[in-house]
């Protein structure tokens, strides 16, 4: 039995999603279901046993607790996290309370379950915390990538709050022993992703003829990496990362924005004909940057390849192809996500009782 927090939004669906593919260990799912969890996600597991769904909050100590007590995970993934710069930009508050004090309230009632274990239920606990590489700030287009040896120097609120959420989770290891591990990972896209993001918002909208918007001149980089093949990294340094380590997860696939967007537009030309559009390319359009917008990002992604043999198996192109294709195919996902109505979807599925502290099978 292994606790996945936010395992209803876009990297811990996957995670589950890909976990109870391939193994027979239950997972137990705490969300708090805001506006980017989505238990739609799920649905493949809506009858599967191993699949417990809790409506909750990490911040919620006694709630935790309970549930530590009641199913005795061997491990916690903790990827329960406000995401979005621009919205950290405009509402710092739930960054601060989500990856901050949410956090903190976690790995208190985590540390205290761990205390109470013996023998090799304690030793083979782990705690893996799920961080970005944007706590390290930004780099120009000539600096080496980002190594775990890097000094944090976070631009956003949002960056701000991982960098103090990465910093609590080292405090608990070197000061009570807490057997934790940090990953920090590079862009994700892939099935799933709530479409405020880059890639899903450049789909969404060309494939509605709307405006492909750019920050600035579209020059800033971003090392992409496809979701499952983080899955893949996450699950392996669970399975031999050693506790007090950081591991950097990245794919190798630097690309400026503007080189993203124009990479979805042809394989859209390829992919979708449209009567509304002939054209993908002419819908991009630039706007006003947003402030505090790093230039660069990049990963060194060694130590997790030399120590845990991990490596990205999907290239830019191949994981945007197969993106577009699960957008193409999930037209009605995307449908609901913007209309609301995955909302009803969790009524209609799970009863309309469904609330916080509500466990369903």
């Amino acid at each position: 039995m292994i606790l996945v927090t936010g395992g209803a939004g876009f990297i811990g669906s996957n995670f589950i999603l890909e976990w109870l593919a391939q193994l027979d260990e239950a997972v137990v799912n705490l969300d708090k279901l805001t506006y980017a969890g989505n238990l739609q996600n799920l649905a493949l597991l809506s009858d599967n046993a191993y699949h417990i769904f809790v409506r909750g909050d990490i911040g919620d100590n006694e709630l935790v607790s309970k549930l530590l007590i009641q199913y005795q995970p061997r491990a916690v993934i903790n990827l329960a996290a406000e995401s979005h710069v621009d919205r950290s930009i405009s509402g710092p508050g739930a960054f601060i309370h989500t990856n901050i004090v949410g956090t903190f309230q976690l790995l208190e009632a985590v540390n205290t379950y761990w205390q109470s274990l013996h023998g090799t239920q304690k030793g083979d606990f782990r705690f893996l915390h799920v961080s970005t590489d944007e706590v390290y700030g930004s780099l120009n287009q000539h600096e080496a990538a980002f190594t775990e040896k890097h000094r944090y120097q976070p631009s956003s609120p949002y960056s701000a709050s991982k960098a103090g959420s990465d910093h609590l989770v080292n405090a608990y290891h070197r000061t009570h022993g807490l057997p934790t591990l940090i990953t920090n990972c590079s862009n994700n896209y892939g099935p799933y992703q709530f479409p405020e993001k880059l890639i899903p918002l450049m789909i969404v909208n060309a494939l509605s003829g709307k405006s492909l918007p750019i920050y600035g001149d579209g020059m800033q980089i971003r090392d992409w990496l496809h979701v499952s093949d983080h899955c893949t990294a996450l699950r392996r340094v669970l399975e031999a990362g050693k506790p007090g380590e950081t591991y950097n997860i990245g794919g190798r696939n630097e690309k400026t924005n503007i080189e993203v967007v124009q990479t979805i537009c042809a394989l859209l030309q390829k992919l979708h004909e449209s009567d509304k559009v002939s054209d993908y390319s002419k819908l991009i359009t630039f706007v006003k940057d947003r402030p505090g917008h790093d230039r660069r990002y990049a990963i060194d992604a060694r130590k997790i390849e030399c120590e845990l043999d991990w490596e990205p198996t999907e290239t830019f192109e191949s994981g945007v192809r197969k993106t577009i294709g699960w957008y193409l195919d999930n037209l009605n996902w995307v449908t609901d996500i913007q209309t609301g109505e995955y909302r009803q979807w969790i009524e209609q599925h799970y009863g309309p009782d469904i609330d916080e502290n509500i466990t369903v099978r």
